[in-house]
């Protein structure tokens, strides 16, 4: 048995816990900042001794340590206190090679020892085994801390050796698991993140590789402080070399960062007051046992402060109140849509699950589609954690299995089940129930009989719009208070938008509804008659609008990394009032798409779905809930169901599927096409309610509006757009076309403050375009057209710049006005591209052995650089048009000169390593003939003859080579991990005199990957 109680797994880990309830919380309830004295300037090394000395004061071991050697010793000495043992040289040569430091491991290995398998076996000199603990989870502080800081390595930049020197790491029991990087007071914080994803890319791996142990990143410039996991520094990396682990698009840059805050949801940023509460022992290891949660994805995520809360008051709730029944035994938490809402329900499940006399923990879900949704969440966070519950039969034997810990069900099949089963002996139980969106159908009849049978249980609610007083509606005017208990916890829009965690609204009216001119406008706004509203001129101008404009509000001419595909643009959705409306505006989008494909054969129509069934009328809606439809079209009337039936079929035959509206079709139907509107495959889905509550894609930005909103609908709708994806999507896109102003602005007050517009809505254009405009001039002065930045101080200043310009005009493209500005002229704005994308080259490939530049670190926005660089197809058309002009090369006669081209390529991060390879077509290419055709046989051949100097010149097997460079054009990527890459290396022999098969290895990967970025998205 190990320390606490905890139950060992033989030759594994400790598999299930105990959980002890303590009164001390993770996150402090208030924290209020003593203000200080202060101070005059601070450098950076006078913040870090300042930091370490504030650890010392809560009673970190403070370590002088600078070697991989020291580390080690230390690391074998700490794991003996812990484990009250003593090793023989051969058994801790044994182990640190085997259980700790295997050279064949890496940051994603190491992250599932310390998270799942923190006891590893022991060989014993005598023939026993012993399990021998990394981490006491059961025994928190039984472990020991320890900081170091200036710890040196050598590691590999732009191929040559660079030394490195860490600012502070934490030690736990000997392994490094929380790492902190500090900038001075005044720089920004985004450039202590870059800095160690540097550091990961050239030296965490270095030595033994124990810095691949690091858990949590914290990084500070003193007045700013913030954490993230590992896996958002790794995916980072990935990313930018076009590794694999690209394909997941969470936790994979700075935006993922995360504040930490108290209780009320105050940010704590300075590093002083950060130090106190997250580095204090018991928060700093709460966090990384209990609240890290490693998924099967093999992604690390780490809760933020405000999910920590809601999950601790709950369990603290289940053990003060096991006797206690009614909402004295329950509670219910308001966080925000989008917030994270089912990482804390999990992690609250798996813990209450553990309490000891919990016999279930339900979580109730009240349709199918959220059932689906909620249970691939859970599986994704622990697999098989999750038995969901497919009838009521299924459900009635889960609840009866005492291996099943955790159940998801809905509220129909378990409201069945109650009718079914009177008197069983569950609903005697020690049952924990937690619902998810407990504003909706838990407010019925449903709902009143799972409470009434579960007695003993305790009901708790998630909610990010809760039912108040103000606007309960019906006849019983229940609020969420009164059904489930006081308020635990309460993270509203404001703070998410304010932490950063969801973006912000960018809400825009169009006027539909004209009336005479002596009609006052306030009138006008309460046209709201289905019988003007469905007008179809109305709508066809609606329509017209949207096709006019939905390039610039979903950025579709924008392109951005999802996956391992490049996409360009977001997606959107139209809400609409009913189905009769529906089925209008359907049909005119492909009237109007057909008209414009005849007039423009180049016009690319737009890909448009539909989903609906039955549902409640808006106007029966009460207090602007929108009701949720039924997961089959059984009740639908005749000519609706047919409607749906021929839109299905549009569907199929764009995407080669075979729904249609049966039972047994029609919800398999609804998850492929939410799975294609994730995938980006869909541009445009019309819906009536289906998709505006508990469905999220990161590539919707856009919401259309005809239908009435309000309150919670209002909010549940409009949060569809602004879930985070990446520094593209800057906000949620809403543009309404019916006078919902009054209606937002009091959605806003309830679920924010009255001061919550000024915080979730965007300004307005022109204050965007005032400091847009003020940037603008600054460049053309600091740096005017036709001149380059000169030295280092005068390039930072540049990208700094350029970057905040680039900045605003990703907000500023959706607004319509912007669509003429010429405050940054076309050729001025790519003149100005090519030597900001020349300046990250130089800094990605620079080769100055140990000597640090000061654009290291600096801020480059790529992302927004490549949303706005031309494709190849374009560079082809130019080309095209230069040979067809007469291959002019100065272009004083008018006609488009060579260097037109040239620029085209040098504002493009894609296309600029690919500029020989074009320009040799120019000189090379046919006066007659297709230029199209004459490129595809060009590259064909410059491929293949690339591709043979590689082999000739390190020996590869050629057919190997050929496969697997073959399958990294069609998979997007380079697989530079497993058995593919060795198939294509010669054979080695062991005792070959200056063997270095690692190394071979890596210099091969770094050829055939500069090959494949050369040569993708070419042919």
């Amino acid at each position: 048995m190990s320390q606490g109680g905890g139950v060992e797994a033989p030759n594994s880990a400790l598999r299930y816990e105990p959980i002890a309830v303590s009164d001390e919380a993770t996150v402090v309830a208030t924290y209020e900042p003593d203000g200080g004295s202060d101070q005059g300037y601070q450098s950076e090394a006078q913040l870090e001794a300042e930091f370490i000395e504030l650890l010392g004061q809560q009673a970190y071991e403070r370590l002088h340590i600078t070697s991989a050697a020291d580390l080690e010793v230390n690391l074998r000495r700490q794991l003996e206190l812990l484990n009250n043992v003593v090793f023989s040289d051969d058994e801790w040569k044994w182990f640190f090679a085997k259980k700790i430091a295997s050279k064949n491991e890496g940051i994603v290995e190491k992250t599932a020892r310390i998270q799942e398998d923190p006891i590893q076996v022991l060989a014993r000199d005598d023939g026993t085994s012993k399990n021998i603990k990394l981490i006491d989870k059961s025994n928190i502080h039984a472990n020991r801390l320890q900081v170091i800081n200036q710890y040196e390595t050598v590691g590999e930049g732009a191929g040559t050796a660079r030394k490195h020197r860490y600012d502070v790491t934490i030690l736990v029991n000997g392994l490094p698991l929380v790492h902190m990087e500090l900038k001075r007071r005044g720089v920004p914080l985004k450039e202590a993140f870059n800095q160690i994803t540097r550091y990961q890319r050239e030296s965490f791996w270095a030595d033994a590789g124990l810095f691949e142990y690091i858990q949590l990143f914290v990084i500070s410039n003193g007045t700013h402080t913030k954490y993230y996991a590992n896996t958002t520094r790794a995916r980072k990396v990935a990313e930018s070399e076009g590794g694999k682990r690209k394909r997941k698009q969470t936790s994979n840059s700075f935006e993922f960062t995360s504040w930490w805050t108290d209780a009320e949801n105050r940010r704590i940023g300075d590093l002083t007051a950060f130090t106190r509460t997250f580095f204090s022992k018991h928060t700093l290891l709460n966090v990384l046992t209990k609240y890290s949660v490693f998924d099967v994805s093999r992604t690390l995520l780490v809760m933020r402060p405000y999910q920590i809360v809601a999950a601790e008051r709950i369990l603290r709730r289940v053990v003060s109140s096991a006797k206690a029944t009614g909402p004295k035994a329950g509670g219910y938490i308001w966080h925000t849509t989008g917030s994270g809402k089912t990482l804390t329900s999990f992690k609250t499940a798996q813990l209450a699950s553990k309490i000891d006399g919990v016999d279930k923990v339900l979580f109730v879900v009240d349709r199918k589609d959220l059932d689906y949704q909620t249970m691939l969440e859970y599986n994704r966070f622990e697999k098989d954690s999750v038995n969901g519950s497919r009838s009521t039969a299924e459900l009635k034997r889960q609840l009866q299995d005492q291996n099943a810990s955790i159940i998801v069900t809905t509220i129909q099949k378990l409201s069945r089940f109650i009718e079914q089963n009177k008197g069983h002996e569950i609903t005697n139980g020690h049952v924990v129930l937690i619902f998810d969106e407990c504003h909706r159908s838990q407010f019925g009849d449903m709902g009143t009989a799972v409470r009434k049978a579960f007695r003993r249980s305790h009901l708790f609610g998630f909610t990010g719009t809760p039912i108040f007083p103000l606007n309960a509606g019906g006849a019983t005017k229940d609020t969420t208070e009164k059904i489930f208990g006081g308020r635990l916890h309460s993270y509203t829009i404001l703070d998410a938008i304010n932490d950063g965690n969801v973006l912000p609204f960018r809400v825009s009216f169009q006027n539909t509804v004209r009336a005479a001119d002596d009609v006052e406008d306030k009138k006008v706004a309460g046209i709201d008659t289905e019988e003007v509203l469905r007008n179809p001129e109305r709508i066809r101008k609606i329509v017209a609008y949207v096709l006019d404009h939905f390039d610039t509000k979903t950025m579709r001419t924008q392109g951005y990394s999802l996956g391992e595909k490049r996409v360009r643009g977001f997606n959107s959705m139209l809400a609409t009032a009913s189905i009769p409306a529906l089925k209008i505006y359907y049909d005119e989008f492909a009237l109007q798409q057909t008209e414009r494909a005849a007039a423009d054969p180049s016009y690319q129509p737009l890909k448009i779905a539909t989903i609906f069934s039955y549902a409640v009328n808006e106007d029966e809606q009460i207090g602007g809930i929108i009701e949720d439809e039924a997961m089959d079209a059984d009740q639908l009337e005749a000519s609706s169901r047919d409607f749906l039936e021929r839109a299905i079929s549009d569907y199929n035959a764009a995407f080669g599927t075979t729904y249609d509206t049966s039972a047994a079709k029609f919800e398999n139907y609804y998850k492929d096409l939410a799975r294609r509107v994730k995938d980006r495959e869909v541009d445009l889905v019309i819906v009536v309610n289906m998709f505006l509550t508990g469905f999220d894609a990161t590539t919707l930005n856009t919401l259309w509006v005809d239908k009435n909103l309000k309150s919670h609908g209002l909010i549940q709708a409009f949060s569809r757009t602004n879930r985070i994806l990446n520094s593209v999507k800057a906000y949620g896109n809403i543009v309404c076309f019916r006078n919902l102003e009054k209606a937002v602005d009091d959605a806003l007050v309830l679920f924010g403050n009255s001061e919550a517009n000024g915080v979730v809505l965007l300004k307005p254009y022109t204050h965007y375009h005032a400091a847009y405009v003020s940037l603008v001039e600054q460049l053309l002065e600091q740096c005017p057209p036709g001149t380059e930045p000169f030295g280092e101080a005068q390039e930072k200043a540049f990208v700094v710049l350029f970057g905040r310009i680039l900045r605003l005009r990703n907000i500023l493209t959706s607004f319509d006005e912007f669509a003429h500005d010429e405050s940054l002229p076309p050729r001025q704005l790519q003149n100005y591209t090519s030597v900001y994308n020349a300046l990250w080259e130089w800094h990605r490939k620079r080769d100055t052995g140990e000597k640090e530049s000061i654009l290291d670190d600096v801020v480059f926005e790529i992302e927004l650089i490549k949303q706005v660089e031309v494709n190849f197809d374009y560079i082809l058309m130019l080309i095209q048009r230069w040979r067809d002009e007469g291959q002019a090369n100065m272009g004083e006669d008018g006609r488009m000169p060579l260097r037109a081209i040239e620029d085209a390529i040098d504002a493009s991060p894609s296309l600029r390593n690919k500029k020989d390879l074009i320009m040799d077509f120019v000189d090379s290419m046919s006066v007659t003939g297709e230029v199209n055709d004459d490129w595809r046989v060009f590259v064909t051949q410059r491929r293949e003859a690339e591709l043979a100097e590689i082999v000739d010149a390190e020996r590869l097997r050629p057919e190997q080579t050929k496969s697997f460079i073959e399958a990294a054009f069609r998979d997007g990527a380079i697989a530079t991990n497993g058995t593919a890459i060795t198939q294509v290396l010669p054979p080695v022999s062991r005792f070959a005199k200056d063997n270095n098969l690692g190394a071979k290895k890596e210099r091969v990967i770094a050829k055939l990957t500069e090959y494949f970025e050369r040569f993708s998205k070419l042919a």
